[in-house]
């Protein structure tokens, strides 16, 4: 690069010389070739402006990495015989931490740091990062969806310093006050997700107080008829409605995914409202629950009713099923949300009906339902389900409860052979199950999915077998050669190919990586005899519910009392 940048100036620099023309007395030619040389000079020079700038990035990003893994060593006391002393219900006990882990764990909290850096670098403040091209983009309206949703994977991997550049973004330039039609769902999980998760972990108010603030802006959109929230909403203005390529109905994910977000800021807040808002939609659904807990994707928000349209575990279903159980978890397991349990059970009997196997090979699937037909077809997405499965099966007695792991572990193969049986070891958005082929994609991108690593971390968390690391690994194997870039992390727009798309998606960071992270954690970082996690991975206290039922689901009419345990002595809110 040295000569290049020699040989370019030094000629500019010799066609600059006057003496080279003085045998051509063509004055309009002399004016030409006297622009063109100054032309040259300013070029050269901001070539060099640039590519120190991007030198500057990439130390700093090495710098960055550098004081990480210092926090790291001490943070980890004992390394050298590779144990640690861990904190836990039943006090303080001595883990022996594999090595490979340790090493694994760090590679990935390198890529969180590339990933971090890179948005810091080219998209500051704005929604999500096109690495390509070097810039950002809101397509969350401008709330800083990335910046939100990587507040708790920062925290977790004791990335302190960028975790507090980003709270002091929050602080000074957070506005909700915007123009622009917000998807409920999606901000909730996201914003109003990621920043109670940074309150839980931190016990900064600052965080709850932005969560209040941004749920106050969407609570009109569950002011229908039948308590069915609208799934968009202004920001600014109000006016609830629904996007109108579903003919006006609601989505039933869209509709069901907000109780985990919403009843932990009535918990902390000591407000009822956002979880009355919230579980009027379980209470107005389980009237009319069907006995194999399947519903379609379209909910009439006048009515409360389902109408006739696919069933699945994939796009539009999926976190519905997944917050049946989380919120039972989620109270702890008490009586008041044992009906979200008995939802989840019935659901469970549901999805039973839709398992199918491949040949040759008799890879378990989920199917798709249309009526009375089935569609051969699973997304990517609904890889959520075997650690889903996996994490419910203890509430089972014991027959069931192996079933319904054994199961969990059958698609979670599946799964991971999404990944294998593409060139680039990456999966597809969905695939199809045809006799004798086992598995074909279908539609072939991939955005940086978590949830098959979701699963795998479920499956090893609860089970102890260590193969779910090693696919996992492999997995984060597949996105480091062929999703990393020098200014972030990219999709494929083709997982056959390879070719690259232009977005780092927020989830990447929210999900994909923290998951891999605790993959090769201590079971205690992050347990799930004390969390949560969000349909975003952002991780929810636990806190025992006691509050009075109605309509056979917790109505929230109390004002709980809880405590919160982090990094500083326990306290009460109320």
């Amino acid at each position: 690069m040295a000569r290049v940048r020699s040989s370019s100036s030094s000629s500019g620099l010799r066609y600059c010389n006057p003496a080279y023309y003085l045998k051509r007395p063509k004055r309009l030619a002399l004016l030409f070739i006297a622009f063109v040389c100054v032309t040259l000079v300013v070029w050269d020079r901001q070539t060099l402006l640039r590519e120190h700038e991007e030198e500057v990035a990439k130390l700093s990003e090495q710098l960055s990495h550098l004081k990480s893994l210092v926090e790291d060593s001490q943070n980890v006391q004992g390394d050298a015989t590779k144990k640690i002393m861990l904190k836990g219900r039943g006090g303080e006990k001595e883990v022996v931490l594999d090595p490979i882990d340790i090493q694994r764990r760090e590679k990935v909290k390198e890529a969180m740091i590339h990933a971090w850096s890179s948005y810091e670098n080219y998209a500051w403040g704005q929604d999500e990062l096109q690495p390509q091209s070097k810039n950002g983009v809101n397509s969350f309206g401008g709330l800083g969806a990335t910046l939100v949703d990587s507040l708790d994977t920062l925290y977790i991997m004791g990335l302190h310093e960028q975790f507090q550049k980003a709270r002091e973004w929050i602080a000074t330039s957070l506005d909700f006050d915007k123009d622009y039609e917000a998807s409920v769902f999606e901000t909730t999980i996201r914003v109003v997700g990621g920043l109670l998760s940074a309150y839980d972990l931190s016990e900064d108010k600052l965080f709850l107080d932005k969560a209040r603030e941004i749920a106050d802006r969407l609570l009109p959109a569950w002011d229908t008829p039948s308590g069915i929230p609208y799934n968009i909403i202004n920001l600014a203005h109000g006016r609830p409605h629904n996007p109108s390529w579903t003919g006006g109905e609601s989505i039933l994910a869209d509709s069901g995914t907000e109780q985990v977000e919403f009843i932990a800021l009535s918990q902390r807040t000591g407000d009822p409202k956002y979880q009355q808002k919230a579980e009027k939609v379980i209470v107005e659904l389980n009237k009319t629950f069907p006995d194999d807990g399947l519903l379609p994707i379209y909910i009439n928000p006048e009515r409360g009713t389902s109408g006739r349209s696919i069933i699945t575990f994939g796009a539009m279903g999926d976190s519905f099923y997944e917050y049946l159980l989380k919120v039972w978890i989620q109270g702890n397991k008490t009586s008041a949300v044992k009906p979200y349990r008995d939802m989840w059970e019935k659901s469970m009997t549901g999805l039973l009906s839709l398992i199918r196997r491949t040949t040759p090979s008799s890879f378990a699937y989920l199917c798709e339902k249309n009526g009375n037909s089935l569609t051969n077809k699973m997304d990517e997405l609904a890889c959520f389900a075997p650690g889903m499965l996996a994490l419910g099966s203890s509430g089972y007695g014991p027959d069931d409860s192996k079933k319904f792991l054994t199961l969990a572990e059958e698609l979670a193969w599946t799964c991971y052979n999404f990944y294998q049986s593409t060139p680039t070891k990456l999966a597809g958005e969905n695939y199809f199950f045809y006799a004798g082929q086992d598995l074909s994609v279908g539609t072939s991108w991939n955005i940086l999915r978590p949830e098959t690593v979701e699963s795998l971390f479920y499956l090893w968390r609860l089970t102890g077998n260590k193969t779910y690391q090693e696919w996992g690994w492999n997995i984060f194997q597949a996105f480091e050669k062929n999703s990393r870039i020098e200014s972030g992390y990219v999709g494929l727009k083709d997982v056959n190919t390879g070719e690259k798309d232009n977005m780092m998606q927020s989830f990447f960071l929210a999900e994909t990586l923290k998951y891999l992270y605790l993959l090769f954690s201590p079971s205690s970082v992050i347990s799930l005899d004390e969390w949560v996690f969000n349909t975003e991975a952002h991780p929810i206290k636990i806190v025992a519910r006691h509050d009075a039922v109605t309509s056979g689901i917790a109505n929230g009419n109390d004002r709980p009392k809880i405590r919160l345990r982090g990094r500083k002595a326990g306290r009460t809110q109320e």
